[in-house]
């Protein structure tokens, strides 16, 4: 007997995010989500994308254990922003039986019918700071912590349910060449050209956090300003910068974050971090106690970096600072001794910041995709 339920108690919230713990135990290539992530990620009071966005949260019991989960957003401001009727699905993780798959999604089905909904697309989440997109191609591949993973049972699940491709994304793995004296000349050159400068992160983040934290929330604008034309993307407020800061001084290494400035303005920026899988899974979603000595570890010893993001403002586009952030991420790279960067998802059609990776000797590693059904064709 299949029962779905939907949940909003911190209780079932914690057994909504456990699930996936639970799920993925032993898997070598998942990285769990920090459970004080997803509670802020899920919590009205903290995220404040809850102001043009509403959320369900369900739980699918089988036999009276848990066997499947999934969120339901209505975003009215991406639908307002891309002129769509959709309700976006996140969180969908099951066990391999199709019969919980259908249980979950008509529930979610059900309140997109409710409040006039045309599409379910998914998975995507709040904003594109979060994970998106389901693991289509690269199971053996270890996932990063701004990714989902997921079994390769769900895409069969999703094509039986009639879903069809929305867009996909390309995760690239680099080896780190041990110097690039092209982009290095580059480098100078535009410095020259523009007299643009790149900021001292290390000095700021030991002398002048304060001052650190104006200048990554001024990265934040540039990224919102950036990714504002891609698809799924919806503009992020100050308050969800300021979350967004939180997580990138989770990991901030110095040599990883390079900022291109010029008159107290953000050019580009590039922020990397040390690949935490290690940290996530010994932690089981926690960095204390378990994770402590993983994460020590992670962040003093780098051997593979994970591209978080990377954005230039728009009147800078055409000046070559991106050259200048490349050069900086492969000396800072060098620095640490890394021998690997993954970049996070990228749209396949962005050629732009998919050429910008050709030195580096790019390998398809994942694919994800954005599913896509018809609120009308729905039988199940």
């Amino acid at each position: 007997m299949i029962e779905v339920k939907q949940i909003s108690s911190k209780r079932d919230k914690k057994k909504f995010f456990k699930f996936l713990i639970d799920l993925y135990k032993g898997n070598p290539y998942a990285c769990p989500n920090l459970y004080m992530d997803e509670f802020a990620e899920f919590d009205p009071e903290t995220n404040d994308a809850f102001r043009f966005a509403d959320c369900k949260m369900f739980l699918a019991y089988k036999d009276g254990k848990i066997a499947g989960r999934i969120a339901a957003i209505w975003h009215r401001g991406a639908n307002e922003k891309f002129g769509k009727k959709q309700m976006r699905f996140t969180r969908f993780d099951v066990i391999d039986d199709f019969e919980v798959t259908k249980a979950l999604f008509n529930e979610v089905f059900k309140w997109a019918r409710e409040v006039g909904m045309e599409e379910v697309i998914g998975p995507m989440s709040f904003s594109d700071l979060n994970e998106e997109g389901m693991l289509i191609d690269g199971f053996d591949r270890d996932s990063t912590y701004i990714e989902i993973y997921n079994y390769p049972y769900y895409v069969e699940h999703m094509e039986k349910l009639g879903a069809y491709k929305v867009v996909d994304w390309h995760c690239l793995r680099l080896a780190v060449p041990e110097k690039d004296e092209r982009l290095e000349k580059l480098n100078d050159e535009i410095m020259e050209k523009y007299d643009f400068e790149v900021l001292d992160v290390a000095y700021l983040l030991k002398h002048d956090k304060k001052k650190l934290s104006e200048w990554i929330m001024k990265c934040l604008g540039v990224l919102d300003e950036a990714y504002a034309h891609l698809y799924g993307v919806t503009p992020i407020n100050e308050k969800q910068k300021k979350r967004e800061m939180d997580t990138i001084y989770q990991v901030l290494i110095p040599e990883l974050a390079t900022v291109v400035v010029k008159d107290d303005e953000v050019v580009a920026y590039g922020f990397m971090m040390p690949s935490i899988n290690e940290v996530m899974q010994k932690g089981r979603g926690h960095i204390f106690p378990f994770g402590f000595i993983p994460y020590l570890k992670a962040m003093k010893h780098v051997e593979v970096a994970d591209m978080m993001s990377i954005g230039i403002a728009k009147e800078h586009k055409n000046k070559g600072a991106v050259a200048m952030i490349l050069h900086n991420c492969l000396v800072g790279l060098n620095k640490l001794g890394v021998k690997y960067l993954e970049t996070g998802p990228m749209l396949e059609d962005n050629k732009y910041i998919q050429n910008l990776w050709k030195s580096f000797n790019p390998e398809l590693a994942k694919r994800r995709r954005c599913w896509g059904m018809k609120v009308e064709d729905w039988k199940f």
